[in-house]
């Protein structure tokens, strides 16, 4: 595990030199293809998070906020969409309401944690239910965090930033 863990450094590091020569490259050109800028404005270290909300508003909502932060955002209305994500997908985050149809969100997350390769995704649970037993049961199932809605957009890109510190 830990030689995985410090092959995917590696393999970072030689990315991050790689696109740092790339981009003085394209820097010290006159004349730069906009093929070559939009390319350089998207890298490839772009942390993914998945936001898995039933509330329209509250997925765009997330969404417009970490995209500024220039996170890459996937959403995802209900546990299905979730699987269908999961499977194709690396994700350096979840978003993860309380309340969605068919599974909530506690059963979802025990079902990510207990899975050999998402048990180290960091997840956040969300949720407008404020109580100590709700909060103990988000813990229980496993999240690593939870933030109750509505919450303060600092507080809730602080917590994001301290996750995926955390996980890198």
């Amino acid at each position: 595990m830990k030689k995985q863990k410090n092959s995917a450094r590696a393999d970072k590091s030689l990315r991050r030199q790689i696109e740092s020569i790339k981009r003085q490259k394209i820097v010290n050109k006159k004349v730069v293809s906009l093929s070559d800028f939009r390319e350089l404005r998207q890298t490839t270290d772009t942390r993914s998070i998945l936001v898995v909300d039933d509330d329209e508003i509250m997925r765009s909502a997330l969404k417009r906020i970490l995209e500024n932060e220039g996170y890459n955002v996937i959403l995802a209305v209900d546990g299905l969409e979730l699987s269908k994500i999961l499977e194709t997908t690396r994700l350096d985050l979840i978003l993860l309401d309380v309340n969605l149809p068919w599974v909530d969100g506690y059963e979802l997350c025990r079902l990510i944690k207990d899975h050999h390769s998402l048990r180290d995704v960091p997840l956040v649970l969300v949720s407008a239910r404020k109580s100590k037993q709700d909060i103990q049961s988000g813990f229980d199932s496993g999240c690593n965090d939870y933030v109750t809605k509505p919450f303060d957009i600092d507080y809730m890109t602080g917590v994001i930033n301290k996750m995926l510190l955390k996980s890198s």
